[in-house]
């Protein structure tokens, strides 16, 4: 059974600043369907947990992105969700960047905020399952904050460069006062380039073209 991770008699959760939630961006048939496309994909094994990535691929060691790991346009099952994406204002543009993770019960992700090799505003879509991802500031306050199926979570402002986000790696959740076990949840990371990539986005474009 899917519980809300809030209960509906409970205040609207505090967001961290500049981070917007989106419900039901995606309906369920559209989550499924995405879903299955990403799960016909090759998966990488670079980390603990499996992942996918499009049009740049993220190196985690170097912590950020090199000329020679374009991977070519982003594929056409990804198109639908990219051209939605640039038609949100906060969002704005085509997404050059796109990351899929999935994450199976006791897996999570350490506190980071994203490199400002990538821009000023990064999305992410859940889907298979609802998980809590908590924000923390500098000064130390932290919230939880529910990702719901086919919800589109935009950080922008502090939410982005000041406040650090990760995922406790644990089984359950606590949801409506009850612990309810984890599924397995798949996210899809929509970035752009920071300016400092234009020359290199603009030759990879070209050549694409």
């Amino acid at each position: 059974m899917n519980l809300p991770l809030f209960d509906d008699a409970d205040p609207e959760p505090v967001l961290p600043p500049g981070l917007c939630i989106i419900e039901n961006w995606l309906g369920a048939a559209e989550c499924s369907d995405l879903l299955r496309e990403i799960d016909e994909q090759p998966w990488m094994h670079d980390l603990k947990r499996r992942v996918q990535h499009y049009g740049w691929k993220y190196d985690y060691t170097l912590r950020d992105l090199r000329a020679d790991q374009y991977l070519g346009p982003i594929p056409g099952f990804l198109a639908p969700v990219v051209n939605r994406l640039a038609e949100v204002p906060a969002f704005g543009e085509r997404a050059e960047q796109i990351i899929v993770n999935e994450y199976l019960p006791g897996q999570g992700i350490a506190a980071h905020i994203d490199r400002d090799t990538f821009g000023d505003v990064v999305a992410s879509v859940s889907l298979g399952s609802e998980w809590p991802m908590e924000f923390s500031s500098r000064s130390g306050e932290t919230i939880e904050v529910s990702m719901p199926v086919g919800a589109l979570l935009l950080m922008t402002g502090p939410s982005r460069h000041e406040w650090t986000h990760h995922i406790r790696p644990r089984k359950s959740d606590t949801r409506a006062g009850r612990r309810v076990a984890r599924e397995r949840r798949v996210s899809l990371t929509f970035r752009t380039l920071g300016p400092q990539f234009s020359d290199l986005v603009g030759a990879q474009t070209s050549s694409d073209g």
